[in-house]
């Protein structure tokens, strides 16, 4: 044993003086090797878009609707239909229309479409320009659903409202987004003032990235929610494809709350186009 320990100590004493000479800046400095971080900008060229330059029905081969009452978990009023009554294109605009009359047990009829693009939505830039109705009761959003609901049942798989306004709160528009952490009265929202939100068409956009989402009406920043970095579905269930949603409804949880004014029928929600812009990425 004492000669493994004399053996020892002389490398003990080499490995110190190694040591020190490092700190007292000796040897050379290894600087670790960082990546840059990744930069996302969007694209220029438009991937999927639908300018309603085509009277009659929107385009089948880019819109589908969710139809029925029920009151679609909010206690809404509407019968959503799939039919021209309801939703039609005319002079190079999208009309959502909701009107006073009873169907399915219902007192309203309106629409609810869903779009279908021709490839995959995971990241880009939305844009949507619109002009909203004025009525009480109504309740128009613009808002986008995951094609698969990979991590559970609403809303642990997410939702991204681009807009939303109560007709009884007129011209405060509102930008949300919706997880398993945020939800409900913990949604995470913005709200923004449009004096002419009912009566002239306003641009309404999200910049859609790995890294947050980012909400803006008439190019101005309105919302941000970043992606914390935890790799959980919980607070960022927002890397799966999602679609575009198109709805007015009446009444509901929200929507409803000051009642409904049956003297506005028919309302309208006004769509001038919808555009989608891929995301492109550098490093």
């Amino acid at each position: 044993m004492k000669k493994m320990h004399f053996l020892i100590y002389p490398l003990l004493l080499a490995s110190m003086a190694c040591s020190k000479k490092s700190s007292d800046g000796d040897l050379p400095n290894f600087v670790p090797i960082t990546q840059p971080p990744k930069v996302y900008t969007f694209d220029t060229a438009i991937a999927w878009s639908d300018e309603f330059s085509t009277d009659g029905a929107p385009d089948p081969s880019k819109w589908q609707y969710d139809t029925g009452g029920g009151g679609w978990g909010n206690n809404e009023l509407e019968y959503y239909t799939n039919t021209t009554n309801n939703a039609f294109v005319k002079n190079g605009i999208l009309n959502i229309v909701a009107k006073k009359e009873s169907m399915g047990g219902m007192n309203y009829t309106s629409a609810r479409m869903a779009s279908k693009f021709s490839s995959t939505m995971l990241y880009g830039r939305i844009e949507i320009r619109a002009q909203l109705p004025a009525g009480k009761g109504n309740w128009p959003a613009i808002w986008m659903l995951p094609n698969d609901y990979a991590y559970g049942g609403w809303p642990n798989s997410g939702e991204i409202d681009i807009m939303e306004q109560v007709g009884y709160d007129p011209n405060n528009v509102h930008f949300s987004i919706h997880d398993q952490v945020n939800n409900g009265g913990n949604s995470k929202t913005s709200t923004y003032n449009i004096p002419t939100s009912n009566t002239a068409f306003h641009l309404y956009r999200v910049d859609w990235t790995p890294d947050g989402i980012k909400g803006y009406y008439d190019d101005t920043l309105v919302f941000t929610y970043l992606n914390d970095g935890k790799q959980s579905s919980a607070t960022w269930p927002f890397d799966k494809p999602f679609h575009m949603m198109l709805n007015l409804a009446i009444g509901g949880n929200w929507g409803g709350i000051q009642g409904v004014d049956d003297t506005a029928f028919p309302e309208t929600m006004q769509i001038d186009y919808v555009r989608f812009y891929k995301m492109i990425t550098s490093s």
